[in-house]
């Protein structure tokens, strides 16, 4: 449908796995500026709202102010310092994330010229899951996919079967406290 607006694999993914558990009627808290995603996530009929690019280590007022139902979180929690205190900040009571898995053969991405833009965790699943259980929240459900490219090398090669991204879809656990 939206075939020449999707930049890659990466977007059709993840708007299969957010259509999969989230309905259009549910309010969404982006976390965020307003991207791409989240342009082809208000053309599929979603309510959202994103956060305005603040430090979200630092200020985490938007989380903590939302009514909406659902957080998103696509590709941001690799760029915070403390993933933990955002996922205990959050109100709503379900979330979607995902992350770009470590790569044992590639080192974590760093703009060299853009000091936000780098990664401070590229996480393995593990690792997510256990920052998810440990600030109370239940996965539902999870996948993986690669993200292969049209490159020569062994790298390249490795990347076409190397799960690249992480995607979860978990709810709040009732007795959990914000």
């Amino acid at each position: 449908m939206y075939e020449n607006t999707y930049p890659n694999k990466r977007f059709k993914h993840t708007l299969k796995f957010l259509q999969k558990h989230i309905s259009t009627s549910e309010s969404i808290l982006d976390l965020g500026v307003k991207n791409p995603f989240s342009e082809i996530m208000t053309a599929e009929g979603y309510q959202i709202e994103n956060t305005t690019g603040e430090d979200l280590d630092n200020n985490r007022t938007a989380i903590e102010n939302s009514s909406t139902e659902v957080v998103t979180a696509f590709e941001i929690f690799e760029h915070l310092l403390s993933p933990y205190e955002v996922l205990k900040s959050i109100q709503a009571n379900k979330i979607v994330i995902s992350v770009p898995l470590n790569l044992w053969f590639a080192s974590a991405y760093r703009s060299k010229t853009d000091m936000r833009d780098r990664h401070y965790h590229e996480f393995e699943d593990w690792q997510l899951d256990w920052l998810l259980e440990k600030t109370g929240w239940i996965i539902k459900d999870r996948e993986k996919w690669t993200n292969p490219i049209n490159k020569i090398g062994i790298r390249p090669l490795l990347r076409q079967f190397t799960p690249r991204y992480y995607i979860v879809y978990a709810e709040k656990a009732i007795n959990s406290k914000s």
